[in-house]
C-alpha cells in the first residue's frame, strides 16, 4: 500500500491524536488571503479536519478532495451538515476540476505527497489571478523539552523500528513553488505545546505512516517499549510545536486557465 493511502486504515485514530495548527495561524492566512463569505477555497487532503473548521467557520464556499474513503466518510459525518462544505471523494494528482477556480488553495501536509511539478502546476491552474496557494505543516520538538526521555525513546527505534516499508520520500521543496510562476513566496512560523500521557504518545505515534506499517515480531516490543520509557519519566513527554505556514499567490496578471 502506497504510503499515502495508509492513513485511512485507522480514521478514528488519526481524528483524535494528529496535532491541529494553532489558532494564530489561521487568523493570519484567514487574514492574508482575505477568506470569507463569498470566496472559493480547496483544501487539499482533509484527512480528517485537523486544518478544516477554521477556514469552513469563516463561511466561505469551502471544497475539498480527499483521497482515503474513510477519512473522506469521516469528513461528511463530521461537516456534511454545513451548507457551505462540499467534499469529493478522488485524487487530486487525477481529478477532473470541471473549470472550478479557487480563491485559496490550501494544504496541511498533504501536498508533500504529490509530486511537485503536478502540485505545483495544477494548484496554479486552479487559481483565480491574485489567488493564494497555503502550504503547513507542524515539526514537533521533543529533544529539548525532555532529553533523557528522548535519549531512551531513541534506544526504542534502535532495536525494534523495522517497518515492513521504508519511508523513502523525498522532501518536498516548498520554496519552489516560485520556479512554477508563484509569487511572494514566504514562511511564517507559529508556535504552540502539547502534552501527552504515554497511552496518548503511543496512539499519536501509531498515526505516523511508517509506523503504522511496522510488523510483528517488532510491533509490540516497539509500542511497549515507546510506552514504557514515557511511564518511567512520570507519564508525560512535552513536545514543543513549530507550525509552519508558506504562502504564495498566483500573479495578479496571470491569465486564467481554461479547461
Amino acid at each position: 500500500m502506497e504510503f499515502r493511502r495508509v492513513f485511512d486504515t485507522i480514521p478514528e485514530q488519526f481524528d483524535k491524536f494528529r496535532p491541529r495548527y494553532s489558532n494564530a495561524l489561521f487568523d493570519f492566512l484567514i487574514d492574508y488571503a482575505q477568506i470569507g463569505a463569498g470566496k472559493s477555497v480547496l483544501e487539499i487532503g482533509p484527512g480528517t479536519g485537523q486544518a478544516t473548521e477554521p477556514v469552513l467557520d469563516t463561511g466561505c464556499d469551502y471544497h475539498a478532495i480527499e483521497l482515503g474513503k474513510n477519512l473522506f466518510e469521516m469528513m461528511m459525518s463530521k461537516y456534511g451538515h454545513r451548507p457551505n462544505f462540499q467534499i469529493v471523494n478522488d485524487d487530486f494528482i487525477t481529478h477532473d476540476f470541471e473549470g472550478n477556480r479557487f480563491d485559496m488553495i490550501y494544504s496541511a501536509t498533504t501536498i508533500q505527497w504529490i509530486p511537485e511539478e503536478i502540485a505545483f502546476r495544477k494548484t496554479f491552474d486552479l487559481l483565480v489571478p491574485g489567488g493564494t496557494l497555503a502550504m503547513m505543516l507542524t515539526v514537533g520538538d521533543y529533544k529539548s523539552p525532555n532529553e533523557a526521555l528522548y535519549n531512551k525513546i531513541q534506544e526504542v527505534y534502535a532495536q525494534y523500528f523495522k517497518p515492513q516499508t521504508h519511508y523513502s520520500h523525498g522532501k518536498f521543496q516548498y520554496e519552489n513553488a516560485a520556479d512554477y510562476g508563484y509569487v511572494g513566496f514566504a514562511r511564517h512560523e507559529f508556535y504552540g505545546e502539547r502534552r501527552m500521557t504515554a497511552d496518548e504518545y503511543v496512539q499519536f505515534c501509531g498515526t505516523h505512516c511508517d509506523h503504522i506499517v511496522v510488523p510483528e515480531p517488532h510491533r509490540t516490543p516497539f509500542f511497549e517499549g515507546l510506552r514504557k520509557a514515557v511511564l518511567d519519566a512520570g507519564n508525560e513527554i512535552v513536545f514543543k510545536d513549530t507550525h509552519i505556514l508558506y504562502v504564495a499567490r498566483k500573479p495578479i496578471d496571470a491569465p486564467e486557465t481554461v479547461g
